[in-house]
């Protein structure tokens, strides 16, 4: 028999004969003191300990056959059927519950619309927003599988502060939707094509210079230019490669050091044919979470910055005025920013003044903070401002996507493999 069992919060394996008995609240194993007994009274007896993945493995029935283990897949959208009927003729032995919710954060909300009975024998949880009230609510779940590529979203809820329930991310899954976005915008900018809209929308055929602003002969394409790439993840690398098509330089900057090429490799989920798997794409990377090391790789000569690091209490106003000086060479060569990970990151109104006397030349922000954006905020009004509410990484192909990354997370748990995008309670991501 087989059992998942955590000692000094680190899984093992166990695998013996004898009795078990399963803690009430958090659905754990624990061993009676006559088990320790029978061990020293028997010598036939057979103990194994080995390391379990992240999540552990499929309980087993007392019977010795694998449970039936309970996946609650509670989400803001609806699940194509066909995805379902592939997850079922796959995973037989797994009960799979579908509801879909409201898309909204409020937890209230969200308590209205799923039970606390919802919650009781859910094993594993696939979700972007929803969550127990209280992790007695949900005394068997081991294992959550956000759909977000960050997991800021659960990380001041019990599941994530008092608990060592395994948390997974969907990241990977939004790198080509969301690069598409960072090109389209950054196209937007340096080809004015705002201007040039205007000019259709009244039907004008523009002349070289007639707008006043807009000079034909000064839009500048993208070889030969650097993309600095802070936080080469999934969504930097796939930017990484398309800027790279175009003829641009690229330089990443990550939290830790990638000095070989091991620690250059993409370890998490892939969609095929995109991002940069083996770290090849970057002349040069640079590292650190300290402001020195974060102003030597802003001053790299960057004409476009993109930023897709995780939030987290150290990536909280990473970038502000000393930063944005940084980055422009105190003012002498102005860059273009996009932020596509959390609005926080940003100190927003730092930015604001640095797009007003053009230490920054323009933005792009997928996020903002808040969000929503107030309606009187500024950067509404901004001609050197791009802004879309939150939707850079959706398109008609996440659900696919995400489900693809979960299935493959599921079958790794079920072989006793280390699982996809595991989040490190001690860095936040």
């Amino acid at each position: 028999m087989n059992v998942s069992l955590h000692v000094l919060s680190q899984p093992i394996l166990l695998s013996f004969t004898g009795i078990v008995h399963e803690h009430p609240l958090r659905g754990r194993y624990t061993f009676t003191s006559y088990l320790a007994d029978s061990i020293n009274r028997t010598p036939a007896l057979s103990l194994r300990l080995i390391r379990a993945p992240p999540g552990g493995l499929s309980l087993p029935t007392m019977g010795g056959g694998p449970a039936k283990e309970h996946v609650l897949c509670i989400l803001p959208y609806p699940i194509p059927t066909s995805i379902k009927t592939e997850l079922h003729k796959r995973f037989p032995n797994l009960n799979i519950t579908y509801k879909e919710v409201s898309f909204t954060t409020d937890a209230e909300a969200l308590r209205k619309e799923v039970s606390t009975a919802t919650w009781h024998d859910v094993t594993i949880l696939y979700t972007l927003f929803s969550f127990p009230e209280k992790l007695s609510d949900a005394p068997n779940l081991r294992l959550v599988q956000l759909a977000s590529a960050g997991s800021n979203q659960i990380q001041k809820h019990p599941i994530f502060t008092s608990s060592d329930i395994t948390i997974t991310t969907s990241s990977g899954i939004h790198g080509p939707q969301i690069a598409e976005w960072c090109v389209m915008t950054a196209l937007i900018q340096s080809h004015r094509y705002n201007t040039l809209h205007d000019l259709q929308k009244e039907h004008r055929w523009g002349k070289p210079a007639e707008k006043g602003e807009y000079d034909y002969h000064s839009v500048r394409d993208m070889v030969g230019r650097r993309l600095g790439v802070l936080g080469y993840g999934s969504i930097g690398r796939q930017v990484g490669r398309m800027a790279k098509a175009m003829g641009m330089d690229v330089v990443a900057f990550t939290a830790t050091p990638k000095d070989t090429p091991e620690k250059k490799k993409d370890a998490g989920f892939i969609v095929p044919g995109t991002g940069d798997a083996n770290g090849d794409i970057p002349s040069a990377w640079y590292s650190g979470l300290d402001k020195e090391s974060l102003h030597h790789f802003l001053k790299q000569d960057i004409d476009w910055l993109v930023v897709s690091v995780p939030l987290t209490e150290q990536t909280k106003h990473f970038l502000s005025t000393a930063e944005f000086k940084a980055l422009s060479q105190d003012g002498k060569k102005p860059a273009f920013i996009q932020n596509i990970a959390r609005g926080p990151i940003i100190d927003q109104p730092a930015l604001i003044e640095a797009l007003k006397d053009g230490t920054i030349a323009a933005a792009a922000l997928d996020v903002t903070d808040p969000e929503p954006l107030p309606k009187d905020s500024e950067l509404w009004d901004m001609p050197n401002v791009t802004i879309t509410p939150h939707v850079s990484g959706v398109g008609s192909s996440y659900a696919e996507r995400s489900f693809e990354l979960f299935k493959t997370n599921l079958e790794r748990r079920e072989k006793g493999e280390r699982l996809l995008n595991v989040v490190r309670r001690d860095r936040g991501y």
